[in-house]
Order: C-alpha cells, then structure tokens, then sequence
C-alpha cells in the first residue's frame, strides 16, 4: 500500500471517529482538523458513503452518522493508552468519590480493549506514576457524577448549603450551570432562585442534594461571558 493511500486510510477512519464523537461537524472543521483541503473531505465523505457509512448531511450544517451506528471498538496506540493512564492516576487524587468511581468504571473498560503488549505497559506504567496532591486520597464530596447529569439535562436541583461564615444551612433550589475544580475542591457555579443571581457552591459544603424531574431553560451565556460578567462586578482579586 502506497504511503498516500495508508494516509488517507487513516483519515478515513479518523473522521468516522470524530463523526461518532460529535454531533454534526463541518467540511472546513474536518479539513482544518486533518490539514487538508475541503474538496478532500469532499471527497472521503462520498468514500465512506460508498462503503456503506450511514453519514447524513445536513445543508448548511455539516455532516452527522446515523443514530444508532456505532464503529467497532478501536485499538489505541501505545501513547494514547499511556495518556489515559497518566490521566487515571491523576483523577485518583481527586476530591470527588463519584468522580473517581465512574472514571475507574470508564478506565476499565477502555483496558478492556487494549492489545494485550500495550495493556501490560500500560499497566506497568500505572505502577511508576504516582501524583502527590491529595495523598491521603481523601474525598470531601460525593456529587460530582449526579451534578454532571443535572448539568447536561437541564434539570432542577434543590440543595442544602451549609455556609461557614454565619455556621447556617440554607435550602436552595439552583440551575446548574458550569463546573470548576481547583486543587483542593469542586465548585458549582449555579443561578439560584433564593438569591435571583449565579453563586458558586463548593460541593464538600452541599450537605445534601436532590436531582429533580423539573426541567429549567437552558442559559443562554457561554462560560466566557459568565467570567467576563464576574469580574465586571468584582474588578478586585
């Protein structure tokens, strides 16, 4: 095989993944991606639908697979499967058990379809990497999984949050809006109804939490604009 068609083999399976991944993606996003022209992806585009790839194009929009398809597991390099290894030993020092609990979940399954050569360096790697915050891998939190949930789905979520500056615990009905970690602890930044503004909830300070049915609509602010927001209302660091 010429070392222009193992390329192109190559691109071709890497846009079925990243069609997977994505829910529509464009020809000029797929053509920046992969360094190549939009006649290119043109063209892989009609090359997989040849094959048989259920890619729907959307006028205007981009291109999507069809709900449903899903491409055989996919065998990671070596490096890739050291980077989700360094990646695993870093989330065992986190602050939220859910977290870890459902990343543990997810690394195993990746492991799962590992060769077995690069599943035993990943596993020896695993072994000589360790990270020293957290070492008493200490959680202070157990919402981190549910929270994402809410997040994504729009759901309504009521909380009771205690506040150590007056030693009170408020209930609170909240928006979920973004989440940020920090070294020691996760934050919720959320619109609350009880204060009509957004605040941020540290999540080892929420002493009890329910995901509700309700639904909320959706914020229309990015992340950007809400940090862009604060600092206009607190200039001083």
């Amino acid at each position: 095989m010429k070392d222009n068609d193992t390329k192109r083999l190559s691109r071709l399976t890497a846009i079925q993944t990243q069609l997977q991944t994505k829910r529509l993606l464009t020809a000029p996003e797929l053509a920046n991606k992969f360094s190549v022209s939009v006649r290119t992806i043109y063209r892989d585009i009609k090359a997989l639908e040849q094959a048989g790839v259920p890619i729907l194009t959307e006028e205007g929009k981009g291109y999507s697979l069809m709900e449903g398809y899903r491409l055989p597991p996919i065998m990671f390099s070596e490096s890739e499967a050291n980077a989700l290894i360094t990646a695993e030993q870093l989330v065992l020092k986190n602050k939220d058990a859910s977290f870890v609990r459902e990343y543990r979940e997810a690394i195993n399954k990746i492991k799962s379809v590992l060769r077995y050569n690069t599943k035993d360096k990943a596993n020896l790697l695993s072994d000589r990497i360790i990270f020293g915050h957290n070492t008493e891998n200490d959680r202070t939190s157990n919402y981190l999984s549910a929270l994402q949930l809410a997040l994504t789905n729009f759901n309504l979520i009521k909380i009771d949050y205690h506040s150590p500056d007056n030693n009170e615990t408020s209930k609170r009905t909240i928006e979920p809006f973004a989440l940020l970690s920090t070294q020691e602890n996760w934050l919720l930044v959320a619109w609350c109804r009880l204060r009509k503004d957004y605040r941020t909830f540290r999540l080892d300070r929420i002493q009890q939490l329910n995901i509700l049915n309700e639904q909320f609509e959706p914020h229309k602010m990015t992340l950007q604009e809400y940090f862009e927001r604060s600092r206009k209302k607190n200039p001083y660091p």
